[in-house]
């Protein structure tokens, strides 16, 4: 079964992390079914670049096709400026909304919160709350450097009391490697930093 979603954007806000955002609050599959806004900087990768692109000023968004999930999101965007000369690629973070957005969004409604799993390699869990900067943020660095996670969202105190058993950690994201509880974001950060997330 699909169910159809609001998201109204204000100015400022990033739309791709925005759209991230809102899939870990739902804890589901959804795409893209509308959009209408505008936007003052769009980054985007065009086919066959290295880098992406980006361009400053007052744009119209023409059309954003794709799918969002916990785990990833792969969106691309089409957008013309004032003498309709038109742009196109995959979207990317930096995009900034310039007036407002409104999109409509179906989601699935079966939760997906898992990613397959290569048996080689190591097992992450990551318990998060929903709205939490600090929970999108570890999610975003696990998507950016592609360690397979399962996303498990607290939502009751029931939830939260049998995870702080396992953890005796109050704050979120709590994440576990191999059942191991590591920490929070800046532990994940540090492991990260010393190279060691991805060897461990």
């Amino acid at each position: 079964m699909i169910y159809p979603k609001t998201l109204q954007l204000e100015s400022g806000s990033d739309l791709l992390n925005s759209l991230q955002a809102l899939a870990i609050k739902e804890n589901k599959f959804g795409y893209i079914l509308s959009v209408v806004g505008n936007l003052s900087i769009a980054k985007f990768q065009c086919p066959g670049k290295g880098q992406p692109s980006t361009v400053e000023n007052h744009l119209e968004i023409i059309a954003l096709n794709g799918t969002i999930s916990p785990n990833k999101s792969h969106l691309h965007i089409s957008f013309s400026d004032g003498e309709c000369k038109v742009w196109a690629g995959h979207l990317e973070e930096g995009t900034i909304i310039l007036k407002g957005a409104d999109l409509l969004i179906g989601f699935l409604d079966e939760a997906i919160i898992k990613k397959d799993v290569n048996t080689n390699q190591q097992t992450v869990e990551i318990f998060i709350l929903p709205d939490c900067p600090w929970s999108s943020r570890a999610v975003r660095m696990l998507r950016t450097l592609q360690i397979p996670y399962e996303i498990k969202v607290v939502k009751n105190d029931n939830d939260f009391n049998s995870l702080h058993k396992r953890s005796n950690y109050s704050s979120f994201p709590q994440i576990f490697i191999d059942e191991e509880f590591i920490g929070g974001y800046s532990e994940l950060a540090e492991l990260h930093a010393s190279g060691k997330l991805s060897n461990r």
